[in-house]
């Protein structure tokens, strides 16, 4: 993943965001000693955006489609109400054993269920309505994901996608992945469900509301 913003005002931003707990950053530091592709974690600076979103949301059952080794996941339950839930979908066992490490560590780990399998058949599996829901899994089902999940949205709920600017290839595609996300950004712009904003987030993060 290639930088969108340079590292310098990277760093600024992160230093007068609020501060993740340090359970946050050994998490951080653990996926990037051990997983294969660390660089599949959200970063701090969306970390943070994600528990804002939750809470300016008021969201209490929120989805999560793509857990790895639950950073992104740790922050939305932070941001849920402790009676809060998160339903957090993933087919990696290794991975996802890092996740629940940490989150039986942290404070907000109860509010997490886990569900391993594919994504989809998950979501068909489940009733809405959720509050919050945040696509970080696979980029060429994204607009299936998006489609199971805006109907399961309630009016007015939050839908986040990561990695929609895909290190900038969305200016010129060539991949199938590449093709999928500008595909997924066409789709969404076009989607009369929602209200949205695509923001220069880390790798590129869309931001939806449902009317």
């Amino acid at each position: 993943m290639e930088r969108i913003v340079g590292e310098g005002l990277e760093d600024y931003a992160a230093s007068v965001t609020t501060p993740v707990s340090s359970l946050h950053g050994r998490l951080a530091t653990e996926t990037w000693d051990s997983m294969d592709c660390p660089q599949m974690q959200v970063g701090p600076i969306e970390g943070r955006l994600l528990m804002l979103l939750t809470k300016i949301a008021s969201a209490r059952r929120a989805i999560e489609i793509g857990t790895f080794t639950g950073y992104s996941g740790l922050n939305i339950a932070e941001g849920l109400p402790a009676d809060g839930e998160l339903i957090t979908c993933d087919i990696d066992p290794v991975a996802t054993s890092v996740a629940r490490r940490f989150w039986d560590e942290s404070p907000w780990g109860h509010k997490i269920e886990l569900r391993l399998g594919p994504a989809l058949e998950t979501l068909a599996e489940l009733d809405g309505p959720f509050d919050f829901a945040f696509i970080d899994a696979d980029k060429e089902n994204y607009i299936a994901y998006w489609e199971a999940l805006v109907p399961k949205m309630r009016t007015g709920g939050v839908l986040v996608a990561d990695n929609v600017l895909w290190s900038g290839n969305v200016l010129n595609p060539k991949t199938e992945t590449d093709h999928a996300i500008v595909d997924f950004n066409r789709h969404v712009a076009g989607d009369s469900r929602v209200e949205q904003v695509l923001l220069t987030v880390r790798d590129g993060v869309t931001i939806a509301r449902k009317r």
